[in-house]
């Protein structure tokens, strides 16, 4: 045996002591750091530190940011511990004009509200009120305007139910750029149609149509616009098939009996 190999144990001691005294070390700093870190979390949560400072909501245009808040119940006092993503949710979508809520904690003290409403299409006229009217055909009693709507076409004579329903699902399928030409819409049944409505149009020209085929027949609405004369106004007729009748030939006929009975 190489005896220059050989070490000593007298030699070894000292450095066995080292080591355990380098591995207490790092036991006793950790379990300090993890001690103060404890201390650190315990005051956080229980100091005004954690409460709730800012609350930012995303998504709302029909809904204010403060009602918002205020179904949340979320205030300056709430722990941002102690909030409930998955109740706030739920309230929030109780609400027929939220469609998703979600709900981010942000750390330190923050919160996230992100909701995705549901689409407006119309507004339904009521006595000079008019009602926001939603991608699910509800009418929103609650958000009553008294001045006109703009961005939006004007219901007039629907109330909720299978109509109403029909209206909104036809609407819904038809480019922007159409339900923005639309001013407003009358529920004109017949006896032959229940499902029957007249429209109004931006460009001037009025439009005969049933919802049973509204969607499919509108879509050409631009199409048909521009094989007709502009300055010529009339009735774009979408029931059966798809014929135009100028104002102008109906006044020259009422014209033409009134000479007459005057012979």
């Amino acid at each position: 045996m190489d005896k220059g190999k050989v070490v000593a144990l007298e030699d070894r001691i000292p450095k066995l002591k080292e080591q355990r005294r380098k591995k207490a070390n790092q036991r006793l700093i950790f379990l300090l750091l993890l001690f103060f870190t404890m201390i650190a979390i315990v005051a956080y949560v229980q100091s005004p530190l954690s409460h709730v400072k800012k609350i930012t909501i995303k998504g709302n245009e029909i809904i204010s940011s403060d009602e918002i808040i205020n179904i949340s119940n979320l205030t300056s006092k709430t722990n941002i511990w102690s909030v409930k993503k998955k109740d706030i949710v739920l309230e929030l979508e109780k609400l027929d004009e939220i469609k998703k809520a979600e709900i981010e904690v942000v750390f330190p003290n923050s919160i996230k509200i992100h909701v995705h409403e549901r689409k407006r299409i119309a507004y339904l006229e009521n006595d000079k009120s008019y009602y926001p009217v939603i991608d699910n055909a509800k009418i929103l009693l609650n958000r009553e305007m008294n001045e006109i709507p703009v961005n939006a076409p004007l219901l007039l004579k629907f109330e909720e139910g299978a109509i109403l329903e029909e209206l909104i699902m036809n609407l819904d399928q038809l480019p922007e750029e159409i339900t923005n030409s639309i001013s407003e819409i009358h529920y004109t049944p017949k006896e032959t149609d229940q499902y029957h409505i007249s429209l109004f149009m931006n460009d001037g020209f009025e439009v005969n149509a049933t919802l049973r085929s509204f969607s499919e027949k509108m879509i050409h609405y631009p199409s048909i616009v521009s094989q007709l004369d502009s300055n010529k106004k009339g009735i774009i007729d979408l029931e059966v098939g798809t014929y135009f009748k100028a104002y102008e030939l109906e006044v020259e006929e009422t014209s033409g009996e009134d000479d007459q009975g005057e012979g």
